[in-house]
C-alpha cells in the first residue's frame, strides 16, 4: 500500500469523527495532519483549482477526505447494473488518464470515504428488499437485481482505507434477490477472505498492456489482474471482465488478440464457465483533455484523435468526444468477432 497510499493529510468533517467508522479510519493514520472542513464537497485546495494539475498524483497519494453522506438514493442504471447503490466513497488513488470522475468534481480528486456506513447499508438493504424477486432476466443478470457499489471509486482500493466495502459484501451475502457489483483495476487479495458466496460480482478491467502502460496510471499490471481471476472465482466471487476503454489506434485489434490469448491461457475451466464481458469504447472529454495536457500529455496522443472522433454535447453541457458513429459500429463488430474466435466462451453482455 505504501506507493499507492501515503496519507499525510486528512480533510475531516467533524461529524464523521464521531462515528465508529470515522474513528477507525483516523486510527489507521495517527500521524496524519487533520484539517477540519465544513463539507467534503467544498475543499478549495483540492477541488476546482487548476494549479493542482501539477500535483495531480501527489494529492491522490497523500490526501484523504472523510465525510458523512447526506443523500441516499439508488438510481436506476440498466446496462451494467440495475441500480447504482448509494456510494460509500468517491474519488480514487489511481490516476487513469481517461477517468470521467475529474470532469465532474474537478482536478485531482483523491478518495473521499463516508463514515456513516450503517446508514448506507440500511438504506441499500431496504431498497433491495422492496424490489422482491426479479420478474424476468435482463442483460444485468438473469436472476438477481444488480447494485453497482463502486460507480465513482475503485472498491478494491477503498478496502485498503476502511471496512466499508467488506460491510457491503457481507450485506449482499444475505440478500437472496440482489447482488453487488464493482469494476476494479487494483488487485487486493485481502478480499479473498470475505466469503461472498456468489453475491458479489467483481469486474476486472482489461486492456492491452501497451495502452495500459500509458493510460492506467498507478494501477495493478494487466497480467496481475488476469492472474487473480481464478483465485477470486475460487473464493466465491462471480468474476467478469470489463474490456475498457477500447482505444482505436494503429494495431489496436492485433493487440486485443494478444490480450484475449493471454486471458484464455491465464484462467481455468471454472472461471471460463462463468465469465462474461462488458465492452466500452473510449469516450473522452474536452475539459479532461485540457487537464491531461497539464500533467500527462503523452496520454492525449492516444485519447484525443479528432480525425476519428465526433463531438457530442452532454446533458450537463460538457463537450464529449467518441468515435464516429459510422465507423464505431465496425470497430465493435471487429472486436466481438475477435472474441468469438479467440475466447468463444466469453459472453458479451453488451458493447458500445
Amino acid at each position: 500500500m505504501g506507493e499507492l497510499l501515503d496519507i499525510r493529510r486528512i480533510y475531516l468533517e467533524p461529524a464523521a469523527a464521531e462515528l465508529p467508522r470515522g474513528k477507525e479510519i483516523l486510527a489507521r493514520w495517527p500521524d496524519a495532519t487533520i484539517v477540519e472542513v465544513e463539507s467534503h464537497q467544498r475543499i478549495p485546495e483540492l477541488y476546482g483549482d487548476e494549479t493542482n494539475v501539477r500535483r495531480w498524483v501527489r494529492i491522490k497519494q497523500e490526501a484523504l477526505v472523510v465525510g458523512v453522506k447526506k443523500t441516499m438514493t439508488a438510481r436506476p442504471n440498466g446496462r451494467s447494473a440495475d441500480f447504482i447503490a448509494p456510494s460509500t466513497a468517491n474519488g480514487c488513488a489511481m490516476a487513469c488518464a481517461y477517468c470521467y470522475v475529474p470532469r465532474h468534481k474537478g482536478y485531482s480528486n483523491p478518495i473521499t470515504v463516508f463514515a456513516n456506513i450503517e446508514r448506507v447499508c440500511a438504506y441499500t438493504k431496504r431498497h433491495a428488499e422492496r424490489q422482491g424477486r426479479k420478474p424476468e432476466p435482463n442483460e444485468c443478470d438473469p436472476v438477481a437485481w444488480v447494485y453497482d457499489i463502486g460507480e465513482n471509486s475503485d472498491c478494491s482500493v477503498d478496502a485498503r482505507i476502511s471496512d466499508n466495502v467488506r460491510d457491503l459484501v457481507e450485506l449482499f451475502r444475505g440478500l437472496p434477490d440482489a447482488k453487488a457489483s464493482f469494476a476494479t483495476k487494483h488487485v487486493n487479495r485481502d478480499l479473498l477472505d470475505w466469503d461472498p458466496r456468489g453475491r458479489t460480482r467483481i469486474r476486472f478491467s482489461l486492456m492491452p498492456p501497451a495502452d495500459a502502460k500509458v493510460l492506467d496510471i498507478r494501477t495493478s499490471q494487466v497480467e496481475d489482474r488476469i492472474a487473480a481471476i481464478d483465485d477470486f472465482v475460487e473464493a466465491g466471487y462471480e468474476v467478469h471482465v470489463n474490456l475498457s476503454p477500447v482505444v482505436v489506434r494503429d494495431g489496436w485489434l492485433e493487440d486485443w488478440a494478444v490480450l484475449l490469448d493471454r486471458l484464455d491461457a491465464g484462467i481455468g475451466p471454472a472461471a471460463k464457465r462463468q465469465l462474461a464481458a462488458e465492452i466500452i469504447f473510449l469516450t473522452h472529454n474536452r475539459g479532461l483533455h485540457e487537464v491531461n495536457l497539464g500533467w500527462h500529455p503523452r496520454a492525449e496522443d492516444l485519447l484525443w484523435r479528432p480525425e476519428l472522433q465526433q463531438v457530442k454535447r452532454s446533458q450537463n453541457g460538457d463537450l464529449n468526444v467518441r468515435y464516429r458513429t459510422g465507423a464505431k459500429g465496425g470497430y465493435v463488430r471487429a472486436l466481438t468477432d475477435l472474441i468469438a474466435q479467440r475466447t468463444p466462451y466469453l459472453r458479451v453482455r453488451y458493447a458500445f
